[in-house]
């Protein structure tokens, strides 16, 4: 007998109709004779439903109250899963993040989760109760319900998994696995039978919506296994494990990042230190930097470009400007219509080559590169918004469709 648990996203739970087939999948599990733990999401449009519900009474609500009330998305979802449970004849309890013992940081809307206290689970799954989870959601120690910000049902499932020794984690998401591109957007994509947890967190970081990438970080840390699968198809997916042989394949995959901004700041003194005081100042507001480009000193001079998320582009640009003066730069400049496009694979780090071919695909696709940012299994190319798709076809064609990979 074995400890698995199970994840369904928002698409997979979004009606009745899915609802009784989650319920299928979740009982043909249990009935294998397995031990089994179900994180749900929110019902599809429902937490931005909830969000649109709280702009029309107060344009700008605390983030306290937004968790208070968000947290009602997954509840209802785990109280619909059981009673669909129930319905089948099958023992089932659902749980509040709180009383599956999540306790999270203070921080509203992006909570860290501390400590996960299984004991609650165990003894549910002692009296061979299939064990429903709210995920998304746990409590602080003010004793007030908290989020886990984007992707959070992912990383309660993660958690639930690490803190049981689970066996098994199983994801399941509107695809059925891991693909070396988007499948709607590139129908030449080959789904991955296995990936590694560094390939997967690199693809999941650099704009892939498979999986979020805490839960990939908590996976790899804990040793989790995960299985990333559709609640529709029933077909077996992907698994995301230790890196086995990075020798079959150059690459893993091709992304697509458009929630994405380029800052500039123009004429900084060429001299020791500047540097360090901007991204000390960005680190201060907790402003993450993702690629950085420093031109080579003119006229006593240099420029700085870097790029942020699209939603911290104005919270930089103010910071920027502020800060102008200080460091003796002479403006800030900003450009918000571009995206990342990025190859990942463990396979590049032995193979020469890598680099040249996906620029080639580039320049015979007419895209030209704004910045490049490189490590040991990615390369990210800056480019503007509306060459991103002709970007990622040109490079797939290239490592996948013309080699044969």
């Amino acid at each position: 007998m074995a400890l698995i648990v199970q994840k369904f996203g928002g698409s997979s739970v979004k009606d009745a109709e899915h609802l009784r087939n989650v319920a299928d999948i979740v009982t043909g599990t249990y009935k294998n004779g397995n031990d089994v733990v179900v994180v749900v999401s929110a019902q599809g449009d429902t937490t931005d439903d909830l969000i649109d519900k709280a702009k029309e009474i107060n344009r700008n609500p605390s983030k306290r109250e937004m968790d208070q009330l968000l947290t009602a998305g997954e509840q209802i979802s785990a109280s619909l899963l059981a009673m669909t449970i129930e319905d089948l004849g099958y023992p089932v309890v659902s749980l509040l993040g709180w009383q599956a013992g999540f306790s999270t940081s203070t921080a509203y809307g992006s909570a860290r989760i501390k400590r996960v206290n299984p004991e609650r689970i165990k003894a549910e799954l002692s009296k061979r109760n299939i064990v429903v989870v709210t995920g998304f959601q746990g409590v602080n120690k003010y004793d007030d319900m908290t989020t886990l910000g984007r992707g959070g049902s992912d990383t309660s499932a993660v958690a639930i998994a690490a803190s049981m020794h689970a066996d098994l984690c199983q994801i399941y998401t509107d695809v059925d696995g891991v693909y070396t591109a988007d499948p709607r957007k590139i129908p030449a994509a080959r789904k991955l039978d296995v990936i590694s947890y560094d390939e997967m967190l690199e693809l999941a970081t650099l704009g892939a919506q498979v999986l979020n990438n805490r839960s990939v970080e908590m996976a790899k840390k804990y040793h989790i296994e995960l299985e990333v699968l559709s609640s529709l198809t029933r077909a077996k997916g992907t698994i995301v494990k230790e890196a086995t042989n990075v020798e079959k394949m150059l690459i893993s995959g091709v992304a697509k990042d458009e929630n994405v901004a380029r800052i500039s700041v123009i004429g900084v003194p060429d001299k020791p230190g500047l540097a360090f005081r901007i991204f000390s100042k960005l680190a201060q507001k907790n402003v993450n930097v993702d690629i950085i480009l420093q031109s080579i000193g003119r006229n006593g001079t240099k420029d700085i470009s870097f790029t942020v998320e699209k939603d911290k582009m104005d919270a930089t640009i103010e910071l920027m400007q502020s800060y102008v003066e200080t460091i003796g730069a002479s403006s800030v400049v900003f450009d918000d219509d571009v995206a990342k496009v990025s190859i990942v694979g463990a396979g590049m780090e032995s193979h020469p080559g890598v680099a040249s071919d996906m620029f080639e695909a580039l320049f015979e696709a007419n895209v030209n590169i704004q910045m490049i940012s490189t490590s040991e299994i990615k390369i990210s190319v800056l480019i503007k918004k509306e060459d991103a798709n002709k970007a990622v076809a040109a490079i797939h064609a290239k490592f996948f469709e013309q080699i044969g990979q």
